[in-house]
């Protein structure tokens, strides 16, 4: 399951600091209808500086339960995640722009939306009913918010209980409705067994509905004592019907979806005021979705044996005709033949009579979307086996926008890749247009635009629509000093490395594939050298890398380990130092062919290296430091009275023995950063610095003698991520209460190559990647420009074709160079044979002319030694077999083909 941070500080009072702030769109903020307490005024003198903030482009990444048309104005929709905040349609860009970002540290868990509403009566109006968890890892109540200029700006209703954006059932729904006859009233459906809430004046105070029966009884896992399994799911989606009311009128008949296998559908038809359960309504099962097509009168329910989004193994969808009262199962297979249950629920507003579902629990061999005509009297299939395992699609997939997205697999039959989904919860055709379709998956939101060419025997064309909205959890960055500016250990699907910040990259790490990575390291001295451990369900924990973190070697790992832990580099690459889960502290060098345990320290301590002496590594735990420097064989407590409590996190300044910056605790004992200039012997306190979560280092300003420091912080009495250029004397604010991405406490690192630019973790909200205005920061470091090789180059050239797909391809080249020359700077050239062209290329750049093709170097790769090579890869398309070029030149010279 996806959880979200651990429970953080207390809630803090709310402290705006002057700063002159570039925003590039309109900046959302959050509005208390409670005046927050008065801070006092901060001792600490703080500057400002004007930072741009984006995000290192990964698209997706995470579980996308809900997406919200709204049926009155055209491409006005909404997206809610279960960690990452709420996200608006941008038609004219066809992205999503994120509106939660104003989300601060104190109430992270506003960043789960278990529900959003957008109003059909007034379009600018919205509302996101916002808590991630309901047990005590959230520290604070759910709320609902309202905005009535499309989400740029923000008011809060706090409620008496906590709401489950990332809670068992999130994909049911949508649980926050308005009347669409009379906005000023809304329902939310709630869990843990508080009932129906219903508002009268437009979400600025809510009250229990006294009269609804049933507050829910099913949980997933009853035996669950943590509060996460054991929760009741309660309400789980409000219907309305809005044809028995008119405009100004609240709406008679309302239809409620409750979390209770015996009574999952109640209604009232006198506006609220009393409600009876439906007779005659299906039972055994869960209505996952209750949509009501007004054109037919019909209600549509898709129904499930278990809450979601994980399981379910059986499934139906029934029909309940409002008018005469009549129930009909109108499932498109056999109960007996059903493996999963069914979530996704749509009609067409333009075609009444037309729907669609999904089958969100098939994980094997692929979800399945069912579609009808006629009222669910017949359905066909998104695919279908032909002679099994063989199947036929009635659709294409084209993945080249998100390569990743593919995962690198190549299956069997009749598992594809990439698969159409999973946790297929959210399926919506677009009340103006029947082309398009949108659907949410554990990792995209997928659509198309030509949707009616399935019934009229055509294949309808699946692409990713999920540019701007980045849901990815980041546990770790790292940015060497040459090579890729990035790489990241990412929750779920695992990490990646950008040679372009503004770029999908072609496919997250493999070999191994890791389900989370939860640390990696780099050689400081030998930046090819990154190291890589996570979590997977089976071994190996740990990969290698020898080119940057391009390509990756499985390593072997000591007996018991069960997760990633944290992992240290030798400063030269000549060893490594893991703190696995379920085993103690190893040491290896080489590249773990072999793991040695270390003495000293105990099992489940962080480790790092230091970054100048690749014999020093550093430990900690439970508020004691250790040192090892016999290269991680024996280590030595040193420093105490460390934070004893809390995430504590520390890292080793680039180029200096020793000098180690320690950021972390608790607000219930030690809370702060430290600094040791004597490899760990004794650390110092930083005055000023109230709390620090995570602490990192970037380029020098110019004419500094010591690199930038980075933090996350409350310095002055306020959170945010903060900058210092003399060693922590003073700090400057470079986020804004606009951009604070609710809690930021994984990971930071400037970049030892762009001065002022940091790179932020969130839990939900990707990569965070902040650019400084400042003209006197050093600027960039240049580096080599595109060039001609010698004209005595020799080189020889690799191209293999690594995956292919309908409508696409991606590939890999590799040239040598053959000569006696250093090449400093390259262009290398090809014709594709046929109509191939090149959609994405990482690790160069290219042009393109028909079918001439030039890639050119990037900075970092300029520089070819005699007998080194340099590699490259791209994503392509095609509508036949992408057959290799048959030639290559080299700055105007031919090439060996190898």
């Amino acid at each position: 399951m996806r959880l979200s941070a651990r429970p953080i500080a207390a809630l803090l009072a709310a402290l705006a600091l002057t700063a002159g702030v570039s925003i590039t769109a309109t900046p959302a903020v959050a509005r208390s209808d409670e005046r927050p307490a008065a801070a006092e005024a901060s001792d600490v003198s703080l500057a400002a500086d004007t930072y741009t903030w984006k995000n290192a482009r990964i698209d997706g990444g995470g579980f996308v339960p809900g997406i919200v048309f709204n049926r009155t104005e055209k491409n006005l929709a909404y997206a809610r995640t279960d960690i990452g905040g709420a996200y608006r349609w941008d038609q004219s860009g066809k992205q999503w722009k994120p509106l939660l970002d104003w989300v601060d540290w104190d109430r992270w868990g506003w960043s789960g939306v278990v529900s959003l509403a957008s109003d059909t009566a007034q379009p600018d109006k919205v509302y996101a009913a916002v808590g991630t968890y309901t047990n005590s890892w959230d520290p604070t109540n759910g709320a609902v918010l309202r905005s009535s200029d499309r989400g740029a700006s923000w008011k809060a209703a706090t409620l008496p209980f906590k709401l489950g954006g990332n809670m068992p059932g999130r994909g049911m729904g949508e649980r926050l409705a308005v009347d669409p006859n009379k906005n000023s009233v809304l329902y939310l459906g709630a869990p843990s067994g508080n009932g129906l809430w219903r508002s009268t004046d437009s979400g600025v105070t809510w009250s229990k509905v006294t009269a609804f029966p049933n507050p829910g009884n099913y949980a997933q896992d009853p035996s669950d004592t943590s509060g996460y399994g054991n929760d009741n799911q309660g309400i789980v989606w409000v219907t309305f019907d809005e044809r028995s009311g008119s405009a100004g009128s609240a709406t008679r008949d309302i239809y409620v979806g409750v979390a209770d296998k015996q009574n999952t559908v109640y209604r009232s038809t006198d506006g609220g005021g009393t409600w009876s359960r439906i007779a005659g309504q299906p039972t055994g099962y869960l209505a996952h979705k209750g949509v009501l097509d007004s054109a037919t009168g019909h209600l549509y329910l898709t129904l499930s044996d278990t809450g979601g989004p994980y399981d379910g193994g059986k499934g139906r969808i029934w029909r309940y005709d409002t008018k005469t009262g009549v129930w009909a199962d109108v499932s498109p297979v056999a109960e007996a033949d059903t493996y999963y249950g069914f979530s996704g629920l749509s009609v067409d507003r333009q075609k009444p009579g037309t729907l669609m579902a999904t089958a969100y629990s098939s994980w094997w061999p692929d979800t399945q979307i069912f579609r009808s005509t006629d009222s669910g009297a017949t359905w066909t299939k998104a695919w279908d086996y032909t002679s099994y395992p063989n199947r036929a699609n009635r659709y294409s997939l084209d993945v080249s926008s998100v390569p990743w997205l593919s995962w690198g697999a190549n299956p069997s039959p009749p598992e594809t890749a990439p698969k159409l989904g999973w946790m297929t919860e959210s399926l919506e055709i677009d009340p103006f247009d029947s082309n398009r379709m949108m659907y949410g998956t554990g990792a995209t939101v997928y659509g198309t635009e030509n949707l009616t060419s399935w019934d009229s025997g055509g294949q309808f064309k699946i692409t990713p629509m999920v540019k701007g909205l980045e849901e990815t959890a980041v546990n770790d960055l790292a940015s060497p000093p040459s090579g890729a500016p990035l790489l990241s250990a990412l929750g779920d699907i695992g990490g990646f490395r950008h040679t372009d910040l503004d770029a999908v990259p072609a496919m997250m790490f493999t070999s191994p594939n890791l389900d989370s990575t939860t640390s990696l390291d780099f050689a400081e001295t030998s930046p090819g050298t990154v190291v890589r451990v996570g979590n997977s369900d089976t071994a190996p924990h740990i990969g290698f890398s020898t080119d940057n973190g391009a390509n990756w070697f499985q390593g072997s790992e000591p007996s018991g380990v069960t997760g990633g832990g944290t992992v240290a580099a030798a400063a030269d690459g000549s060893g490594f130092v893991w703190s696995p889960e379920g085993a103690g502290v190893h040491r290896t060098t080489g590249y773990g062919n072999s793991w040695t345990a270390s003495t000293g320290i105990p099992a489940g301590a962080t480790v790092e290296s230091d970054r100048k002496n690749p014999r020093t590594y550093y430990g900690f735990k439970a508020g004691t430091f250790y040192v090892s420097t016999d290269a991680g064989a024996t280590f030595t407590a040193k420093a105490a009275g460390l934070p004893a409590e809390g995430n504590v996190r520390f890292k080793a300044l680039p180029g200096a023995e020793g000098d180690i910056w320690l950021a972390g605790g608790a607000p219930t004992g030690a809370y702060g950063l430290w600094r040791s200039t004597d490899s760990g012997a004794s650390f110092t306190k930083l005055s000023g610095v109230e709390q620090a979560d995570s602490v990192g280092f970037g380029k020098a300003a110019s004419g500094a003698s010591y690199q930038t420091v980075f933090v996350s912080a409350k310095i002055g009495g306020v959170r945010g991520i903060f900058r210092s250029t003399d060693k922590g004397a003073t700090w400057t604010r470079i986020n804004d209460d606009a951009h604070q991405w609710a809690w930021t406490g994984a990971a930071i690192t400037g970049d030892p190559r762009v001065y002022g630019r940091v790179y932020v973790s969130t839990n939900g909200r990707g990569i965070q990647v902040g650019e400084s205005s400042a003209s006197g920061g050093g600027g960039t470091d240049p580096g080599p420009g595109p060039g001609e090789p010698p004209a005595d180059a020799g080189c020889a050239v690799a191209y293999k074709v690594t995956n292919q797909w309908s409508g696409g391809f991606q590939a890999e080249v590799t040239v040598t160079n053959t000569g006696g020359t250093a090449y400093d700077g390259w262009q290398l050239g090809w014709s594709f044979p046929g109509d191939q062209k090149v959609t994405q290329i990482w690790n160069a750049t290219h042009q393109q002319t028909g079918a001439k093709v030039t890639a050119t170097n990037v900075g970092w790769n300029a520089k070819v030694a005699p007998g080194a090579s340099v590699g490259f890869g791209f994503t392509g398309s095609s509508t036949g077999t992408a057959a290799a070029p048959a030639a290559f030149t080299l700055g105007g010279g031919a090439c060996t083909v190898r």
